[in-house]
């Protein structure tokens, strides 16, 4: 067990880099980011900032000499550097767990293997593979295969002709093509896994998406039943038992008729997940930092009702939106990353409506969200 006032480092200074930290700070540790960007969310609450890239070995080999452990806040960062840093000190989650999320058809042959539903998909390692497809899979995404996210380095294909251009598109890089599907809803669960096996996982959230970016996550998802959310918390904690997991997971379902079909799986906190900070007794966050030092995990039911609306960065254009109408609502809790440039698409920040149920949240996050755009 890692007790505070130990130093606890993390590689990545995004917004989920920031949540960590604080939650860390708030319990007692310290902590070091380790970040290539000069003015990451993270450093400006951090009590260290190792400015370098993430396979920097002399960075790594500070940030092993001054932490008591060392997690990770993105799924991207080289599993290698994980595996170089648990020669030297604690690293949750494992090197193999990140390497097999980050690596989408790795990702998939884990599903298959271990007889988790997931949707029908094919390599596609060169234009060569996508000869003689079955043509069941059409409709289908092609999705690179590795540092894809919000809907990027993907594309919708009709055939395997429009799959051929846009593998050319893509770069020519190893990707998977998942077949299209007809969703009823899509969902998630997040999750966290001590180093002893216990699990504690958070009520499902139902996601909305806008241009391939989430918009809306609600908790609990009134519209799904609660048996279909019952199984998918089976299903993320079964799949968090075959990772030998430990930290915090997020597993995002797509829902098809009644058959939940896994879509993802976020070795980290996850978006979908942020209203666990203001809806919760334990946050995701201060589950990370629990699993990471050993400590007992606590116990995640809800207390509200909660709608989480992302905040993009097309509404700092051309200035900063004026929260002003957002924050007169007492069940309102707004949350700024500190990200220096707003570009579009990117997240900038977050808002939580808190509420006695689901629809009467869903109703005021919908006012306050159409509200913003008019106050810029």
């Amino acid at each position: 067990m890692i007790l505070p006032p130990a130093t606890l480092g993390i590689l990545g200074g995004g917004q989920l880099g920031r949540y960590f930290t604080l939650a860390a700070r708030d319990m007692g540790y310290r902590v070091i980011v380790l970040d290539p960007e000069a003015d990451c969310p993270a450093a400006s609450v951090a009590d260290g900032h190792i400015r370098a890239q993430y396979d920097d070995e002399l960075a790594l080999s500070e940030l092993a000499a001054r932490c008591a452990a060392v997690t990770t806040e993105f799924e991207s960062v080289p599993a290698e550097s994980l595996r170089w840093l648990a020669a030297r000190v604690p690293v949750h989650p494992a090197a193999e767990a990140v390497a097999i999320c980050q690596d989408r058809l790795r990702e998939k042959r884990f599903l298959a293997a271990h007889g988790l539903p997931h949707a029908a998909f094919a390599s596609v390692a060169s234009a060569e593979d996508l000869a003689g497809l079955d043509a069941k899979l059409f409709p289908a995404i092609l999705k690179v295969v590795r540092c894809g996210y919000d809907g990027k380095g993907q594309a919708r294909v009709r055939d395997e002709q429009e799959a051929a251009a846009a593998f050319a598109q893509l770069g020519n890089e190893p990707c998977v093509l998942e077949q299209m599907l007809t969703l009823d809803a899509e969902l998630s669960v997040v999750l966290a896994r001590a180093g002893d096996g216990a699990v504690e996982c958070f009520t499902a959230s139902e996601n909305q998406h806008r241009d391939g970016i989430l918009d809306i996550s609600i908790a609990p998802p009134a519209s799904i039943h609660a048996g279909l959310q019952a199984e998918a918390r089976s299903i993320a904690a079964e799949i968090a038992h075959k990772l030998n997991y430990v930290g915090t997971l997020a597993v995002e379902f797509f829902l098809v008729g009644q058959c939940l079909l896994v879509n993802e799986i976020a070795s980290r906190p996850h978006n979908s997940g942020h209203w666990t900070l203001d809806a919760c007794f334990v946050s995701q966050f201060e589950q990370q930092v629990r699993a990471l030092c050993g400590l007992p995990l606590a116990r995640p039911e809800a207390h509200s009702a909660a709608v989480m609306v992302n905040l993009l960065g097309g509404l700092w254009s051309p200035r900063a939106p004026d929260f002003g109408k957002a924050l007169r609502h007492p069940g309102l809790k707004l949350h700024l990353y500190g990200k220096k440039q707003a570009r579009s698409g990117r997240k900038m920040g977050h808002f939580t409506v808190l509420g006695d149920s689901v629809d009467a949240a869903l109703s005021l996050a919908r006012q306050v969200q159409a509200e913003i755009p008019q106050t810029i």
